[in-house]
């Protein structure tokens, strides 16, 4: 099945499928494309990213801290 889905999203397939649904559906007046946005703002902890840290220290101290039990 995962071969399946991982072809039909590739070729299109899916797309066409959605698009067809999308139309019969707005039609028949069942869509409400009404959109909303919401501007909040979420701020990832400084050790929340898969960035290096640039401390000023060595290398070396950061990897014996790591280390420590």
């Amino acid at each position: 099945m995962w071969k399946r889905h991982r072809r039909y999203a590739a070729d299109g397939t899916w797309d066409s499928v959605l698009a067809t649904l999308l139309g019969h559906a707005e039609s028949r007046g069942l869509i409400d494309w009404e959109v909303s946005v919401d501007s909040t703002i979420n701020r990832a902890h400084q050790h929340g990213t898969n960035l290096p840290r640039h401390t000023g220290g060595t290398l070396e101290l950061q990897e014996s801290s790591r280390r420590a039990p």
